[in-house]
């Protein structure tokens, strides 16, 4: 009984193996038969085409970049919750039920309006301006 539960599953175990199988090959063979030429100038750290500066790790940052993160995410997240909502109401409700929908975009006008509300209040105190 139990052996049955875990048939459908065999296909995907077999294709999670092929898939290590492939990386773990793939990574030994580029170990094995990649070129060794270590020089002074590949072992340096290189970051976005930006020259490695020698000073200390424990840099102050702005707090506008701090700022533009928690916007991003404030806004970054309306977009997720309103993908669902977009296809809720183009698929997933039936055209006849009007009140349904009504309701439906009653509460996304004020996802949206506390969100204005939020950007207004930002904007208002100068958040979005890098001085």
């Amino acid at each position: 009984m139990l052996a049955s539960m875990f048939v459908g599953y065999v296909g995907l175990a077999a294709m999670g193996a092929i898939c290590l199988i492939i990386g773990v090959v793939a990574l030994l063979l580029s170990k094995i038969l990649g070129p060794r030429r270590p020089t002074r100038v590949k072992q340096l750290p290189y970051e976005c085409g930006v020259e490695l500066i020698q000073s200390s790790a424990r840099e102050r940052y702005s707090i506008h970049f701090y700022l533009v993160a928690i916007l991003f995410i404030l806004f970054d997240l309306e977009t997720v919750f309103l993908f669902p909502w977009a296809a809720t109401m183009r698929y997933g409700v039936d055209p006849n039920a009007a009140m349904l929908r009504s309701v439906l975009l009653t509460e996304v006008l004020l996802f949206v309006g506390v969100l204005a509300v939020g950007l207004f209040y930002v904007w208002k105190r100068r958040g979005l301006e890098w001085d």
